[in-house]
């Protein structure tokens, strides 16, 4: 059983930053396939939920095309955490966040709301 707890977010003006952190619970961390998802507003829970930055086991990384360059994911398997930077954030990366872990079984975590706008 792993239980994700995400934190960082916010609101945010266009141009600015974020940091959104994911602290794991459980043994063996560094076992499981991290990732950032994204879910717009407007949109039902559970539904459409968008991926924007993925980090194996092994530190390989993906990202979205429309956060390439601007988000960077990145993990530390001694503190069980996975973090996602988030610079010159746009309006449309508007959306509640979270974070999520998979290998054998998938968890999530409850989301945290991140709003971009002047």
């Amino acid at each position: 059983q792993v239980r994700l707890l995400e934190s960082g977010g916010g609101l945010v003006q266009p141009g600015g930053s974020l940091r959104l952190s994911c602290v794991g619970s459980g043994n063996a961390f560094n076992i499981y396939n991290m990732a950032w998802f994204r879910q717009a507003p407007g949109q039902a829970p559970g539904k459409e939920r968008e991926l924007v930055a993925r980090i194996t086991s092994d530190g390989s990384t993906e990202y979205a095309d429309s956060v390439l360059g601007r988000f960077t994911i990145s993990r530390d398997n001694a503190k069980n955490t996975v973090a996602l930077q988030m610079n010159n954030l746009k309006p449309e990366d508007t959306g509640v966040y979270y974070c999520n872990a998979i290998k054998y079984r998938e968890y999530w975590g409850q989301g945290t709301q991140v709003t971009v706008s002047s």
